[in-house]
């Protein structure tokens, strides 16, 4: 690696609202952010709740996705202080906005099918176009790239820009992903049984019965250390390791042993130069609370660091944000930088029964504090596709 990245701003937005005052709130305090959708009419699945912002149905346009992404673009920018028409990459991770495919239908003229504006809110919909919007909505100028690669793909964004960093082809990168309950995917969620019924979700907890999904959205700086130095930038913290790793084992359900987790949390700790995990002091887990997903995590973490796995904490955010889907890497990615800054651990909210497959230490309900130094944020999608991310406070 011929270059240290750093990170010098973020935005966010979640359900418990703005900035990171409001993860403190909420994700810090173990406070699930469930609660009935009225977004649209949850009458026909199993559970009307999720982790959505208490608008209400008359605000969703306020949380198109481009103007959420705007918002987090724009104080990344002012927390970093670098300036509108900075040379920048733009790397996004996201699925388009279903909302406008479901709207365009349900409003399509009967006689022509399109509705009026219809175009306009359908280019929220094409991920290349979203990104083309943050870039020149920022003016930011630089490459732009687009990840769709379902729940990893924020995160997958964050790594290609370590890689163009560390390598010296770009000094600065803005990475952003955002995902909105919609009730395109919330139905196939529900088709997939995959939702909790009781409206709580209990990762690794013995009675633990699926996930729900959350509103969420977040963009982050990142800069070579030798940009950021120069212009004077203060650095947040150091990503001083990252790993992509695909088993392929199953189109959803995630290899049963963690054999993708394993191998990208390895290449991210040899990167960092600790193999064995020896300076970890947190993991935020990828942990959707469902029977698949929990136990094969916990397998491929003892297999990861299998000296030191019952000495890490290890806590899945998804108890409170949900499921964030394409944003989930990097909103999660900034929760793990807040467990640095703020030397504290988010708490598994939600957590009841252990299981004898889920055997580490969850930080159960309760936050922690935690005198951290560096910490792995690890997030894994259908198709077997896992990322692992190591942070390091400056």
């Amino acid at each position: 690696m011929t270059g240290e990245v750093t990170v010098t701003g973020f935005g966010v937005r979640t359900a418990f609202g703005t900035g990171a005052e409001a993860l403190r709130r909420g994700v810090f305090a173990g406070v699930p952010s469930f609660a009935p959708t009225t977004r649209f009419d949850t009458g026909p699945y199993r559970t009307p709740m999720a982790g959505v912002a208490p608008e209400g149905p008359d605000a969703v346009e306020d949380w198109a996705l481009r103007h959420a992404l705007a918002q987090c673009g724009a104080d990344a920018l002012d927390m970093a202080d670098l300036p509108r028409g900075s040379e920048a990459a733009v790397l996004l991770g996201i699925a388009g906005d279903c909302t406008s495919v479901t709207r365009y239908w349900r409003n399509a003229d009967s006689e022509t099918g399109v509705p009026e504006g219809a175009v306009d809110r359908l280019a929220d919909a094409v991920p290349a176009r979203l990104a083309e919007l943050l870039a020149g909505g920022l003016g930011l100028t630089g490459p732009r790239l687009t990840f769709t690669n379902a729940c990893v793909a924020s995160a997958a964004a964050i790594i290609h820009a370590c890689r163009l960093i560390s390598s010296g082809r770009v000094d600065v990168a803005v990475c952003a992903g955002g995902y909105l309950v919609e009730e395109e995917t919330f139905g196939k969620f529900d088709s997939g049984r995959a939702l909790s019924k009781d409206g709580m979700v209990r990762p690794f907890s013995a009675d633990r019965s699926g996930l729900l999904l959350g509103d969420g959205v977040a963009a982050v700086v990142l800069e070579s250390a030798e940009h950021a130095r120069r212009r004077g930038a203060r650095p947040l913290t150091s990503i001083v390791g990252w790993g992509a790793a695909t088993d392929a084992h199953h189109i959803a359900q995630p290899h049963p042993e963690g054999v993708g987790l394993t191998r990208a949390a390895r290449q991210a700790l040899r990167l960092a130069g600790d193999p064995d995990g020896a300076t970890l002091g947190y993991v935020n887990a990828h942990g959707t609370g469902t029977k698949y997903n929990d136990g094969a995590e916990t397998r491929g973490l003892r297999a990861a660091f299998p000296e030191r796995a019952e000495a890490i904490p290890v806590s899945s955010t998804k108890s409170t944000t949900g499921h964030m889907l394409e944003a989930a890497g990097v909103v999660e990615f900034v929760i793990t930088m807040l467990a640095l800054m703020d030397g504290v651990l988010p708490p598994t909210a939600g957590f009841t029964t252990p299981d004898p497959e889920c055997d580490l230490d969850y930080v159960p309900n309760e936050p922690r504090p935690a005198d951290l130094h560096r910490a792995l944020t690890i997030n894994a999608a259908f198709g077997g596709a896992n990322t692992a991310l190591v942070l390091e406070r400056p």
